[in-house]
Formats: C-alpha cells, sequence, structure tokens
C-alpha cells in the first residue's frame, strides 16, 4: 500500500533538521533502493527553494509499505523524530493514479 506522510515541524527547530539532516536522508536512501520511496522533500515555509532563516514547516513523503503499522514504526525511529524537529506526522493512504 502506498502512504503519503505529512510531518509537521515544530517551530524553531531548523538548528535541530540541519543537524540530523543526513541521518535522515540516509534512511530514505535505503527506501529508495529498495524501490519503497516514491517522492519525498520539505516543505519550505515560504514560496523559496531555499526559505534560508524561514526554514521548513514539514516534509512531505510518499512512500509504500505493507502496512500503517510497519510505516508508523519507520517513522518512529527517524532521526527528525528523535531530534524533537516533528511536532506530529499525519498518515494518509494514497492510491497513485498519474503518471
Amino acid at each position: 500500500m502506498w502512504f503519503a506522510v505529512v510531518a509537521h515541524d515544530a517551530p524553531d527547530t531548523l538548528a535541530q533538521r540541519l543537524a540530523t539532516r543526513v541521518d535522515h536522508l540516509a534512511r530514505l536512501n535505503v527506501l529508495q533502493a529498495q524501490g519503497r520511496l516514491k517522492i519525498a522533500g520539505p516543505l519550505p515555509a515560504i514560496d523559496q527553494e531555499n526559505p534560508g532563516e524561514a526554514g521548513f514547516i514539514g516534509s512531505l513523503v510518499v512512500v509504500e509499505f505493507d502496512t500503517r503499522e510497519l510505516l508508523q514504526a519507520w517513522l518512529d525511529a527517524d532521526p527528525y523524530v528523535a531530534a524533537g524537529v516533528y511536532t506530529h506526522v499525519d498518515i494518509y493512504p494514497f492510491k497513485p493514479v498519474l503518471p
């Protein structure tokens, strides 16, 4: 099953996000190598690719997991969670149509 994940950043956590980014991306790279990562990226706080000090409001990830429970376990182990970057994460079943 595919899932759309929207993770919401806590205020003023840009430093924590940047400090743990390498570890966060390493986990996503594993999913990509497994063919389970469909798309991933941060959500800038302003209409700029590089928002600078404005930072990010969260992340969007579309992934494939057998169950929501397996996805939740994977999310719970994310470095951004451990660093307090995310306040909460919303998980939605996703049905790809295009392309």
